[in-house]
């Protein structure tokens, strides 16, 4: 072959080679990922060793193979520093941080499998991904049987889930010579990523922070208002979590406290609010908090379906404390997506239940730990509704779309109206493979729209009394990936399988 030729060879063969994922990276990464896995599974191990319970010796295999599959990945495939391995990209990020939950639900499988007290890997492994995508789905009937290693490792799979495995890991991976931008970017869910500090890692650093504060504030009113030590650490990391695993078959139901009511009522709402405007408001810039829209329209949607349930019960059970507390506690839980049961709402009106269904493709605020749509992307599609009415009326008007007396830019109006497009044919195509599959027609919709919005009850026998257990084994893995789908936002689920990123 001539110069002339290897000269024309060369840019296509590098055109070709940019097209591959950096697979050294993306494994390098993977392993220090899974260490963080490991350092949880080691405390729970610890939590079965002071019980005193059958599940040591599980949890500390589990733990052990994390850890060395951790350490061959990271070893094998670290790059060295003049290769400048710190530099990923937009693909590695994004492929990163949707594999990275189907990884560490591998993984965190084990503990279950291996004990004999999830003896099924389908149902261990949902039960897992259930967990890390804060849906809260499961397939335990009797959850008062596992012992407490187990039960922890349930709730901090959750915590780990809540504010975001890839967040958390921002926060200490430089430290090896990794930053991830891009991570940050495709990890944080809403149709804006709000930085605390302009360097991502100190705003991993502070919003982890927060979350760990916050669920140390709340762990120790549960355990004044009558949790044991235990149930308190739980339900406090699967509270901020807005994840809603508890400890008890009856949920929160179990203590009957309208004290511990109250602090998980309020914990929901605020694990459901934008961090990195708690944070402002925590270092005095409360003005920034008080006059956040979506903060405001979110705390009224959840009030507002509060009134309607107790307006709606007025003429058969009257009026009183509990049916109010019970009301507040439903409408956050669903709305939130935490899922925590106080009562059944299956038992309820069919309007109110139909109410319920509708709440759970809410969520809370961007930036948060919760799933569903996000109040943001609801008032801005409201908004510009209403504007777009008026611009009918008044064509030649220039009439934007402001959020926070900021205006919006179009590029982020025509991104949200895609979402919610999109979200509600996710949930359609889902309510249908599931009636394919053989599902109900009522726990189809349960299922679908539970998975889609990281809720986790369903409706009829996965209600909120119930579980998932008796699903077909192919419908647990159709709600695992929508599970997953649900808490990355869509859009990074469909970047992924889109053939365009495979090719440029």
């Amino acid at each position: 072959m001539n110069k002339t030729a290897k000269s024309q060879m060369r840019p296509i063969f590098k055109m070709r080679q940019e097209r591959l994922l950096n697979i050294r990276i993306i494994n390098a990464t993977f392993g220090l990922l899974l260490l963080f896995e490991a350092g949880f599974m080691a405390m729970s191990a610890i939590v079965s060793l002071l019980y005193g319970e059958d599940d040591l010796n599980a949890l500390l295999i589990s733990t052990g193979v994390t850890t060395l599959t951790a350490g061959l990945l990271y070893f094998c495939f670290k790059e060295k520093k003049e290769r400048n391995m710190h530099q990923l990209k937009k693909r590695e990020g994004y492929f990163i941080v949707a594999f990275v939950w189907v990884l560490f639900s591998l993984f965190g499988t084990l503990p279950f499998y291996l004990s004999g007290y999830i003896p099924d890997y389908t149902n261990a492994f949902f039960e897992t991904i259930s967990g890390y995508t804060t849906t809260g789905a499961t397939i335990l009937s009797d959850i008062e049987a596992l012992p407490h290693g187990l039960l922890f490792w349930r709730s901090i799979i959750q915590w780990q889930g809540g504010m975001g495995i890839i967040v958390l890991s921002l926060a200490i991976m430089p430290l090896f010579g990794i930053g991830g931008m891009q991570m940050y970017a495709a990890e944080v869910p809403g149709p804006t990523k709000d930085k605390i500090s302009p360097r991502v890692t100190q705003t991993a650093k502070l919003l982890w922070g927060l979350y760990a504060a916050i669920t140390l504030v709340e762990a120790i009113m549960l355990y004044i208002a009558g949790m044991d030590a235990f149930d308190a650490i739980c339900h406090a990391c699967t509270t901020i979590a807005t994840g809603g695993f508890s400890t008890k078959n009856a949920s929160i139901a179990y203590w009957n406290s309208p004290f511990i009511d109250y602090i998980i009522i309020f914990f929901m709402i605020v694990a459901a609010m934008n961090y990195t405007v708690l944070y402002a408001a925590l270092r005095g810039n409360v003005k920034k908090f008080i006059y956040n829209e979506e903060i405001k329209y979110y705390l009224l949607i959840g009030f507002a379906i509060a009134a309607i349930i107790v307006g709606y019960n007025i003429p058969t059970e009257g009026i009183s404390e509990e049916g109010v507390r019970v009301a507040i506690f439903s409408s956050f839980a669903f709305t939130t997506g935490t899922g925590f049961g106080l009562s059944d709402h299956t038992t309820w009106a069919p309007f109110l239940s139909v109410l319920m269904i509708i709440a759970m493709s809410f969520g809370g605020c961007a930036g948060s730990s919760c799933g569903g749509i996000k109040t943001v992307r609801l008032v801005l599609l409201i908004k510009n509704s209403y504007f777009e009415f008026k611009r009918l009326l008044h064509p030649n008007a220039i009439i934007p779309v402001k959020l926070n007396n900021k205006v919006v830019p179009p590029a982020i109006i025509t991104n949200v109206l895609a979402f919610i497009v999109i979200y509600a044919i996710t949930v359609l195509v889902g309510i249908l493979i599931f009636l394919f599959i053989g599902v109900n027609m009522e726990e189809s919709i349960g299922a679908a729209i539970t998975s889609v919005a990281n809720v986790g009850p369903g409706l009829g026998a996965s209600g909120p009394v119930g579980n998932f257990d008796h699903f077909p084994d192919v419908a647990k893995w159709v709600m695992a990936f929508f599970m997953l789908v649900g808490r990355l936002d869509i859009f990074t689920v469909l970047f992924i399988l889109s053939p365009s990123f495979w090719r440029r």
